[in-house]
């Protein structure tokens, strides 16, 4: 598992800490989507943090519980795979999974991309804690909960 406090407490450079807070107003079509099903502790109740400084990298998802990012790929990804490497190299080196799906899979697999964050966050997840809803069938899996603006698109933190 994880080391302890890997993001709090971490020393962040502000200009790493003022583009996260760029990327966090201009994600990307394909973000808003994930971060829509999984905002607010939506899937399943595991809460997820969105364009997290680890390392002085920025991970698009982060679920510090189970010690977990995600990783949307888009074209831009395909200019840059010596980078995205050298990342995930060092956040593994953190004992932090490292997840990527493509932007198509977001699009048109939603359900099913949310189902393999689900296990692997249950897979990785500290038996000692506290697991959110063992129910596979909730509708949190889908993104669907409290505060759903039927599909509407939020801009929170």
């Amino acid at each position: 598992m994880p080391a302890h406090n890997i993001v709090i407490g971490q020393k962040v450079n502000p200009a790493k800490i003022q583009r996260a807070r760029e990327l966090r107003q201009s994600m990307t079509e394909t973000e808003k989507i994930l971060w829509q099903a999984v905002r607010a502790d939506r899937l399943n109740g595991w809460h997820f943090r969105r364009q997290q400084v680890i390392g002085g990298f920025i991970a698009d998802f982060y679920c510090h519980a189970a010690a977990l990012v995600v990783e949307l790929d888009g074209e831009i990804h395909k200019s840059q795979q010596e980078y995205d490497r050298e990342r995930d190299e060092f956040i593994r080196g953190k004992e932090i999974e490292v997840l990527r799906f493509k932007n198509d899979e977001v699009l048109n697999q939603l359900p099913q991309v949310l189902r393999k964050i689900d296990d692997l966050c249950r897979a990785r997840a500290d038996s000692s804690s506290t697991s959110p809803s063992d129910s596979s069938d909730s509708p949190f899996l889908l993104g669907k909960g409290p505060g759903d603006r039927s599909g509407s698109i939020s801009e929170d933190s």
